[in-house]
């Protein structure tokens, strides 16, 4: 009975304020969805000066040198239809004699005279000569009667029966190319497709690249073990000398590049400031050797790159608070003890940043080896100037940049290994 008269009951309505109370929150969050898609387009507002400055000078000219490292459209250009006719050719068996009508048809086409010029210098790259053969081809053939093109070739230079030439254009077939990547660490590609070991005489860059590392090793060890005591004087001492000698450091910032390394020119050579007070207070007999050799290179480069060395080293060792190393001495541990178990390993993020600043801008400098170095102390970066300003051989010059870019990353990748990239860039 009970149960029946419950039944029997009106139901409660819910009251206008529940109702209202789920609009009113999807109301908020509306407006907190809202708000927020502001904020982001705001902060990507903010930072997209910053992403297009970064793409364009710094990913867009990586991915040109990377494409010029592996592009290879001149013969395409230039000799289509001998491209066409040596598809079938496996490079050993007789020559098709469509090859050679095929080479004459792409001659005496439309093709400009600089696409030709341009196909012949890309396969001079791999046969020494192939060039002046292309274009006295090149000449004979527009202006002779017509007649069998194999007999005409032949005739031109005996070269054209050689099946090692038609092998390099068919190789040249790929719009792509391994040949600048495989130059710039002394490999050729290989007759029968594979890979070989350049000749002995021809091997160059592998010696250029490890007397690079070598160099850049030496003077960043160099400015280490001269910019760590500095650093710490600077921070431990304080005060006007403090900011004199940081001033010292800073000096090299205060003028150019050019400036700095003419002026270790006219102090380092044989009448300089350096020989002739040696000989005054009679350390030498003689003027030493000083410029235009390896010393020169140290002395100028460790001047020059000094300054990215301490500065990282300063802002590392103003961070390390003092009684730690006190700490350490009331424990009883020595002097170099503490050094070791203790002040170095604080101050290692700055040693590694420094040793990446000054490796990384040593291993790429070009103006102060070409000044002060000798001709067996010119580094990589020269010869991808050369390739690039002199030959114009762009495809050389970015291989090159290519194989200076990946010892770079290594190095990036050992050091962050050992010291923490999260360390480095102060994460941590």
């Amino acid at each position: 009975m009970a149960r029946a008269m419950t039944s029997d009951l009106p139901m409660r309505q819910p009251s206008g304020a529940a109702v209202a109370r789920p609009a009113r929150i999807s109301a908020l969050a509306a407006g907190f969805r809202a708000d927020k898609r502001r904020q982001t387009i705001i902060s990507i507002a903010l930072i997209g000066p910053l992403v297009a400055f970064i793409v364009f000078a710094f990913v867009l000219p990586l991915a040109t040198m990377l494409f010029y490292a592996i592009n290879n459209p001149e013969v395409r250009n230039a000799l289509p239809k001998t491209l066409v006719a040596l598809e079938t050719w496996d490079g050993h068996s007789a020559l098709p004699s469509s090859a050679y009508d095929s080479l004459v048809a792409d001659i005496k086409s439309d093709v400009a005279p600089n696409v030709l010029a341009e196909a012949g210098r890309r396969m001079n790259y791999e046969i020494t000569g192939f060039r002046s053969l292309l274009a006295k081809t090149v000449r004979t053939v527009r202006n002779a009667p017509v007649q069998p093109a194999e007999q005409q070739l032949v005739s031109i230079d005996a070269q054209w029966s050689d099946p090692s030439y038609w092998r390099v254009i068919k190789r040249n077939a790929s719009p792509l190319t391994a040949f600048y990547l495989l130059s710039a660490v002394d490999l050729r590609p290989g007759e029968d497709g594979g890979v070989t070991v350049a000749p002995a005489d021809e091997r160059l860059f592998i010696s250029t690249l490890l007397r690079t590392l070598t160099i850049s090793a030496c003077v960043t060890l160099i400015c280490v073990l001269l910019a760590y005591p500095i650093a710490n004087a600077i921070v431990s001492i304080g005060g006007r000398f403090s900011a004199i000698m940081l001033a010292c450091v800073l000096l090299p910032f205060w003028t150019s590049l050019l400036v700095r390394t003419s002026a270790w020119i006219v102090i380092l050579q044989k009448e300089g400031i350096v020989n002739r007070a040696l000989q005054a207070v009679g350390l030498t007999d003689a003027p030493l050797e000083l410029i235009f050799n390896r010393t020169g290179l140290y002395i100028a480069m460790v001047h020059i790159l000094l300054p990215f060395m301490v500065l990282p080293l300063i802002s590392v060792m103003k961070g390390i608070s003092p009684s730690y190393v006190k700490a350490s001495l009331s424990l009883g541990a020595g002097p170099v003890t503490t050094f070791l178990r203790v002040y170095l390993p604080l101050t290692l993020p700055g040693v590694g940043a420094g040793c990446l600043l000054t490796f990384i801008i040593s291993a790429g400098y070009y103006v102060t080896p070409t000044l002060v170095g000798g001709a067996s102390d010119q580094m990589l970066s020269y010869f991808i100037a050369f390739y690039a300003n002199t030959t114009i051989n762009w495809g050389m010059s970015a291989a090159l940049g290519v194989l200076l870019l990946s010892c770079i990353l290594a190095l990036y990748a050992i050091v962050g290994r050992i010291v923490g990239i999260d360390r480095i860039m102060g994460m941590e």
